[in-house]
């Protein structure tokens, strides 16, 4: 399941960047997760109040997440976005490991060694594009994404152990798109000049037909027992081979070599991270 997730998920950056063309940041949120709802109706149920601002807060963590991601993928190139958020379930793993008080042992600390290699590495490949790491809003952008999707992440396998899946999806997707439409109305009253229109396109229906079976298949993986948050995420992340390769070939960006190799050793220091775990 989370490797089906993994798929759908590399397959929906690639449809949203494309999406961007025609549309505003907000305005692909917006109608991503209006549509994402209204094909969960069929599954939406009731829960005590309880459950509801727990999901609330889960709901502002994703915002957080999705409209910096977004904003990110609209100034940077969608292999410098999706090596960046590679680094996601590293930071998962590593503040698991915080949480619990446990010691990184020695395959653990050589995969923060080569994740931060790796991270070092795509900079000096981003320089040579015109994208300076330390100065980049895109890449301030895409850290305060990841940082917001580890939050969300750790804050699933709490919720996950009393909740549905279908349940935390359905109420989480109509949460989110109720925060999108603020913002949405918000950024247009406090910008009227430079208002942006939305315009119709076939491929927000697409997005969100992806991300409705990307993120059921992500929570029933975790409702499994003795799943293990920093397999799933691990796993999951690994999307972002899909979205590299997919975003080479339909948008063919440069420095592809240079930035494929960043990510085989990131993906390989989150590999020693989480065998360093599991010993």
């Amino acid at each position: 399941m989370t490797l089906g997730s993994a798929l759908l998920l590399g397959i929906y950056d690639v449809f949203k960047k494309q999406a961007l063309k025609n549309n505003g940041v907000l305005w692909v949120l917006l109608a991503a997760t209006a549509f994402s709802t209204i094909l969960l109706i069929p599954f939406f149920s009731s829960g005590p109040a309880s459950d509801h601002m727990r999901l609330q807060l889960k709901a502002f963590l994703v915002t957080v997440s999705w409209v910096s991601g977004l904003i990110a993928l609209k100034l940077l190139p969608v292999t410098t976005a999706s090596t960046i958020k590679a680094s996601r379930p590293f930071f998962v793993v590593l503040f698991s490991i915080v949480l619990f008080g446990e010691r990184l042992n020695v395959w653990q600390w050589a995969g923060v060694a080569l994740a931060l290699l790796a991270m070092t590495l795509l900079s000096g490949a981003s320089k040579k594009e015109g994208i300076d790491f330390s100065k980049s809003k895109g890449v301030l952008a895409m850290a305060i994404s990841v940082l917001a999707g580890v939050a969300s992440a750790l804050y699933d396998k709490h919720m996950i152990a009393d909740m549905e899946p279908l349940f935390i999806q359905c109420w989480c997707n109509l949460y989110v798109t109720i925060m999108l439409a603020i913002c949405v109305i918000v950024k247009a009253l406090h910008d009227k000049d430079n208002r942006e229109r939305f315009q119709w396109d076939w491929m927000l229906l697409v997005i969100a037909v992806f991300i409705v079976g990307a993120d059921m298949l992500y929570f029933f993986a975790l409702k499994q027992e003795g799943a293990l948050l920093s397999v799933v995420s691990l796993i999951r992340r690994c999307s972002v081979v899909v979205t590299f390769v997919l975003g080479a070939i339909v948008f063919k960006e440069k420095k592809i070599k240079e930035k494929a190799v960043d990510l085989a050793i990131l993906l390989a220091g989150m590999g020693l991270l989480l065998y360093g775990s599991s010993i």
